[in-house]
This record gives C-alpha cells, structure tokens and sequence, in this order.
C-alpha cells in the first residue's frame, strides 16, 4: 500500500482529437490499479520507453496494445524512435479519432516537480525541429489540420 502512495496519479493531455496519457511505471504488484487507470481514461495502447519492469499479458488480455521503445533515462530518444512515434499516433489518431496513448518512462517525476528536465532533455527539446509529420485532414473543410510534433 506504501508503494501505491509514493505513485504520481496519471496526467491526460489533449489536443484536438489526440489524448495521451503520462503513467508512472508499474510493476507487476501495481498493475490491477494501473490497468484501471488505463481504462478509466480509455487508454488502448502503451508506449514504455523504458526497460520492462511488468508482464504485459493482463493488458493485452483486456484489448490494451503494450509497444516497448526503450531509452536510456534521461536521455533523448532516437531519430527512429521518434519517426516510430509518431506514425503509430498518425495511425492511431487516423482510425480513432479522440483515442488515448499511454506513456511512461521509469518514474514519470517530471511532470510532477519543478527542474526534473535535465539538461540532455532540454537540450533536445530546444533543438527539436518539427516536420510536420502529424497531418489530418478533416472532412468538412478544404485545409489540412496539422498537429506539429
């Protein structure tokens, strides 16, 4: 129960028709509250960008898809891994507008706590150009939405 208290609650971002929710990283004695997590904000997809630290099969038992991109913590990812990202929320966000991405990472404390980027982080952030990858068209207008990413 102890270990439960120390978890930061899942933050839900959204923008237009995307959703995405940012986890702490369970472990197998926390995966029932965190597979209710995933489900009280209809998350059908996990993203863990760290090494693995629970068995995915109860998740894909309730129709959840559990992808493994790690990287190094702290770290920025991959060119690839961001181009992987990114067609999966392409694809996902195409078939199912309005959908939920879950992502964790190890701990999760950065979008808890004031300074928890570090230097490598910002570092890319502030270098990072978008290519406009994430492109939706919408039926009711001539004009492409674009979500820049």
């Amino acid at each position: 129960m102890l270990a439960n208290m120390n978890r930061p609650a899942p933050v839900e971002l959204c923008h237009k028709n995307m959703r995405f929710l940012i986890t702490h990283n369970p472990t197998d004695s926390t995966l029932v509250s965190f597979i209710e997590d995933l489900k009280r904000f209809g998350a059908t997809t996990v993203v863990r960008v760290c090494d693995i630290t629970y068995d995915k099969t109860p998740l894909e038992k309730d129709g959840i898809t559990v992808v493994d991109w790690p990287f190094d913590d702290g770290a920025s990812p991959s060119t690839k891994l961001v181009d992987d990202w990114l067609s999966l929320l392409k694809n996902k966000f195409q078939e199912e507008p309005g959908c939920c991405v879950a992502v964790h990472c190890v701990a999760g404390l950065g979008r808890k706590r004031r300074g928890a980027i570090n230097s490598k982080q910002l570092t890319y952030l502030e270098k990072y150009r978008s290519k406009h990858r994430l492109r939706f068209k919408d039926s009711h207008a001539h004009k492409n939405k674009c979500c820049t990413m």
